[in-house]
């Protein structure tokens, strides 16, 4: 741990202070604001889908920019979709709230590639235990996060600009810890120079396939089971707090392991710990669908947060064997674009099961991704298992 990385940790922990503010309250917002139900997720897939949109566009300007400049236009950015947002909902435009989550998702795009840059601030032998720290950053929103959607939900008229105002001086005190981070000198490609291996070259690897296949998936079904939660949770007529709660204990368990995590990895392998994490994926599937008291909804969506933390810590780790230092950008677009674009078909879904079909069938939903993850695991595991036994006899 050095200053430049803690500077990066508190940046990661604001990140997702804005990610479960805008869970907490997004759904919410659209449930009251959407023409009709069935569209109560889409704030929180605009989000996602301009995450997705503007991924390539992220691995672009950090080629060309570095990472503290892209960096901190993004949080500019956040800024002010976050200030657009507090007047979309204070004035019911519901299709505006969807359209600055759109933008908004250019944040979401910059700061996911917080994870890569944080082993570029340490010794390469650092590198998993860097990314943790990094990741571990998120424990600041699951405190902070729920608990800001809670305080700000009637600070004015409308419920929930409050939070939204809120948001403004969470992405401006990330800019302020940004501007003192070091990444290093940056020098931007010449005209002609080569970026290494074309992209589809690099994706033909199996270790690349199964590391964007773990990311998109854990955090596609995290994301399927998350997004829900807060409506599921006022079906069943809990309170806000309650779903507040539950929230907080979920983004804790996303990210309380880190600081183990990336331990696990370098003693027993990024396989065992990813397939330990989509098993922590079933046990949540199996508890949800045991109940709908605020006791389920609290142990599952732990469970659901510690799988996601194994599942996407390791996949990151993954990815990080399959590329070049001059192929990171668009290895690391890649994935981020499958993740975003897994992540904005669960938000949808998430919406429209949740509202048409019910909790029990959003959870049955999601063990058919969880079974490809897992199979992707076993075949990757083959693989290696069968390039080790072919070099003696090479």
């Amino acid at each position: 741990m050095n200053r430049h990385l803690l500077l990066l940790t508190l940046c990661q922990g604001l990140f997702l202070t804005n990610n479960v503010t805008f869970i907490a309250i997004n759904g919410l917002v659209g449930l009251a604001l959407a023409p009709l139900g069935w569209m109560a997720t889409l704030p929180v897939m605009g989000y996602v889908v301009g995450g997705a949109l503007s991924a390539p566009l992220v691995a672009r300007l950090q080629r060309q920019w570095g990472r503290k400049r892209c960096f901190q236009l993004g949080l500019v950015v956040a800024m002010l979709s976050a200030a657009v947002g507090a007047y979309a909902v204070s004035h019911r435009d519901f299709w505006l709230v969807v359209a600055t989550t759109v933008v908004a998702g250019f944040y979401n795009a910059n700061a996911g590639l917080y994870r890569f840059a944080g082993p570029e601030l340490v010794a390469p032998s650092y590198k998993e235990k860097a990314m943790s720290w990094v990741l571990a950053g998120g424990i600041l929103g699951a405190f902070i996060g729920p608990n800001l959607a809670n305080a700000t939900r009637n600070w004015m008229e409308q419920p929930f600009t409050g939070a939204y105002v809120a948001l403004i001086g969470v992405a401006a005190l990330s800019l302020l810890a940004m501007s003192f981070i070091e990444f290093g000198p940056h020098q931007a490609p010449a005209p002609g120079a080569t970026s290494g291996r074309p992209l589809s070259e690099i994706a033909r690897q199996p270790a690349f396939i199964v590391a964007v296949l773990g990311g998109a998936v854990g955090y596609g079904v995290m994301n399927l089971l998350m997004a829900a939660t807060p409506i599921a949770m006022q079906q069943c007529q809990l309170p806000f707090s309650a779903a507040a709660l539950v929230l907080e204990w979920h983004v804790l368990g996303m990210f309380v392991p880190s600081f183990f995590t990336g331990h696990l990895i370098r003693r027993f392998g990024v396989l065992p710990i990813m397939g330990t994490g989509a098993a922590l994926n079933l046990l949540c599937v199996a508890v949800a669908l045991s109940g709908v008291e605020l006791t389920q909804f609290l142990v599952a969506l732990f469970v659901l947060g510690v799988g996601w933390n194994f599942l996407y810590t390791g996949a990151s780790t993954l990815l990080t064997t399959t590329y070049k230092p001059e192929e990171k950008n668009k290895a690391q677009g890649a994935m981020d674009t499958c993740v975003f674009a897994t992540m904005a078909l669960t938000s949808f879904s998430s919406g429209a099961l949740v509202t048409t079909q019910g909790w029990t069938w959003l959870n049955l939903g999601s063990l058919l991704p969880l079974a490809l993850v897992s199979a992707g695991l076993l075949w990757l595991a083959a693989v290696r298992r069968a390039a080790t036994r072919a070099v003696p006899a090479a």
